[in-house]
Order: structure tokens, then sequence, then C-alpha cells
């Protein structure tokens, strides 16, 4: 997020670019994440009840001209991309990230262990007038749709965390040892939160890009700088580059909140 950019600088143009991480992932549970991506934008003209554009496809995104197409003519001051590695749900458009309601959009990268034994208990929890909206059969869409239930609109940070508690309790009620796994990223259209939290307290990596001015200073002879604006800022599962100092990791437990005034950590349900 940041002024308007092209989003094929994250996507493809990275050393270790989204579409890159697809085929390689060296920090991921998966290595390979080849079931599907997606690619999700705010226009640059957006207005705080803007509905996001998304594009999905069950293809590979390292194999897509689509997306190379789409990304390269895109300018967004906001954007979200993942590709996706199933892990039992199946491979459909209706399965892939990232979700959208309104204005806002949501990623998970991770897991809600026994997902088939605690789903039903997770869906009914949906408020009645917002389950027409779930189109898919992923245990990380019912997440999001609990999250609205519970108040993601007005507040994200408590409304994230009751969800994933809401997910521990049916899930040690169903015997499940460590029910919830994972990195999510929500956002508006104006702000973005991102969460590192597992219930066994080894969650999946999350990283965040030191303040641009600063890495101008680290390293004056990087021509890449130049394409991002001072107020720029870039959430990612991996570093996209192997540079020292460019990538900070978020702490376990952690909620961040990126906006005008940079980035804030905030425990989050911590024991």
């Amino acid at each position: 997020m940041g002024e308007p950019l092209r989003a094929s600088t994250i996507v493809l143009d990275a050393k270790h670019s989204i579409v890159a991480q697809s085929l390689d992932s060296p920090l991921g549970a998966e290595t390979v994440n080849g079931d599907g991506f997606g690619f999700g934008w705010y226009p640059s003209d957006a207005t705080p009840t803007t509905e996001p554009a998304v594009f999905h496809s069950i293809e590979p995104a390292w194999n897509n001209q689509n997306l190379r197409e789409i990304t390269r003519a895109v300018e967004s001051p906001l954007f979200f991309t993942h590709v996706r590695a199933a892990s039992g749900p199946p491979i459909q458009q209706t399965n892939c990230h990232p979700f959208r309601y309104e204005n806002w959009m949501f990623m998970h990268n991770g897991a809600i262990a026994s997902w088939p034994e605690l789903r039903r208990d997770l869906t009914v929890a949906i408020d009645p007038s917002l389950y027409p909206q779930v189109l898919g059969t992923t245990d990380s869409e019912v997440l999001f749709h609990l999250a609205l239930t519970l108040g993601l609109r007005d507040d994200p940070i408590k409304a994230i965390g009751q969800a994933i508690r809401t997910v521990e309790t049916v899930g040690h009620a169903h015997n499940v040892q460590f029910p919830w796994q994972g990195t999510v990223a929500v956002s508006d259209g104006a702000t973005m939160w991102a969460f590192r939290y597992s219930t066994s307290g080894r969650t999946r990596s999350l990283f965040h890009s030191t303040d641009v001015p600063t890495l101008r200073e680290m390293y004056p002879t990087v021509e890449r700088l130049a394409t991002f604006s001072d107020n720029a800022k870039v959430v990612v599962s991996e570093p996209l580059n192997d540079l020292p100092g460019v990538f900070v990791e978020v702490p376990e437990s952690t909620a961040v909140t990126l906006d005008g005034d940079g980035y804030r950590h905030q425990p989050f349900l911590a024991a």
C-alpha cells in the first residue's frame, strides 16, 4: 500500500516475487503453491465504499499470461496477491483468495486443523444475512465471514481475534489440540491489518518492509527503490529479496496496523 504502484513491481519483477514464490517458497509449509491464485486491487480513485476488483484462476500463477497482463496494466494504491496450495478443499475459483465483501478484502496463509469436523459448527455461527456470500468451501472464507459476523467492520483486530478464539473453542470441543494456524491480511481499502498467530505458537512466517526513506539511506545505489513512494509498505509471507534489513519479521502473536502513519505492532491473542 502507498501511492499507486504498478502491481507487477511486486507480483512479477521482484527477485523473489509472488509468482516466483508460487514455484519456490522456501519458508512456506508447501514449497510449491500451484493450486490457483488471486489478485485483488482497489482503484486509484477509490472512495471509502469502493468495492475492490478481484481476479481468480485455478491455473498455477507461473503459467498464467493473464496475470502478467493485468498486473502490468493495473496501478493501485493497495493490492493483495495470493498463491494457493490446497490443503483439502477442492481446486476451484471460489476457493481462491483474496475473498471480498463490500469494500473489504481478506487473505489467509494457514489452515484450520480437522476442518471437515469443525466446518459445520463454524459455518452455522455465521450471521444468516452473510451466509449467502460464502461462495466456496474453504476454512479461510468461513473465518472471514465469521469475523464479519463478529464486527470486523467496526474493530478488525477485535473481530479477527474473536473469530480465531471461536475456532479454538470449537476445535477443543472436538478434541483438536491446535485448531488454528496462520497469518491473515485484511483491508477496507484505506487501512491494512496483518496478523500472525497460531494455537501452537509456531506460526507461518510474516514480514513487512522497512520504511522506504530508511532503505534509501541504507542502499543509495539500489535504483529499484526509486520505484516506491516514501509511504509505500509491503507485507509478505516471505521477503521479496535478499538484502539485509529490507524486511522485518513480524513477531508471534502480533497484529500490525498499516496506514498513513506507518506501522503499529500490538500483542494479539497473547497468552
